[in-house]
């Protein structure tokens, strides 16, 4: 039976490393999500050539293989790496070829218009990306990104099999003692939703920090104010229809 002794002395160093991972793989992820996703913008067909290269190779390689590469392959060509950073690696590379691809479209979105004032203004590539358009393109990338975090935190148990102690192998290695499965992975799913649902509250919140820098307003999320709003429009549709048949 899991004791709480086997809670402190297992479970909470891999959320602690599990964290770690998250965090680390997360900030390789997004510079290599805005840096490909800026260059995939490029008017440089070479520039937009190798960039959409390493798009295309990363979304379409399994994150696990590409760890097990890093681990067991890379030696070979004279590169050691520790299993935590050749977890690291293999996650932030993967994830940042998905984010890359939402930089990219963010970037699209922004109005034409918007670019063609900044050459008017004789601002450089450089400073129309910086000054313009990541700007307001930034508020539109949040909520993507909040589902690739939450992806990339769930994928960091794929660690476990290189041997790094996150909360999944401390799991195993719980259940391998006592031998008790459904204890285990059921306290697993609850610290991963708890885990999860607290970087939601975090991007919501990085969210209504970015809308309100350009002058948005936050979107109403909550069930109640959904509620509310859909009678206001009830409400106001049939004013509109009274006083047009009056």
């Amino acid at each position: 039976m899991m004791t709480s002794g086997m809670f402190s002395n297992w479970f909470l160093p891999g959320i602690w490393i599990t964290i770690q991972v998250t965090l680390y793989s997360s900030v390789l992820a997004a510079a290599v999500a805005f840096t490909i996703g800026t260059l995939r913008t490029s008017d440089i067909w070479v520039v937009r050539f190798l960039s959409g290269a390493y798009f295309e190779i990363f979304r379409g390689t399994s994150a696990l293989v590409l760890m097990f590469w890093m681990f067991f392959a890379l030696p070979l060509f004279g590169w050691q790496l520790v299993p935590m950073w050749a977890g690291v690696s293999a996650l932030g590379l993967t994830y940042g070829a998905y984010g890359s691809e939402i930089v990219r479209g963010a970037l699209a979105a922004v109005p034409v218009a918007q670019r063609e004032a900044g050459i008017a203004l004789s601002f450089t590539k450089m400073q129309r990306l910086r000054r313009i358009e990541l700007p307001q393109a930034w508020p539109e990338m949040v909520p993507p990104f909040n589902n690739l975090l939450i992806e990339l935190l769930k994928g960091t148990a794929l660690v476990s099999v290189i041997t790094v102690a996150d909360m999944t192998f401390a799991g195993n290695l719980v259940r391998l003692g006592d031998n008790k499965s459904a204890p285990v992975y059921t306290l697993l799913l609850v610290l991963y939703f708890v885990l999860a649902f607290i970087l939601t509250r975090g991007m919501r919140a990085l969210e209504r920090h970015a809308k309100a820098g350009i002058g948005q307003e936050p979107a109403r999320r909550g069930f109640i104010t959904r509620k509310l709003s859909a009678r206001d429009e009830s409400a106001q549709a049939g004013n509109q229809v009274a006083g047009g048949m009056g």
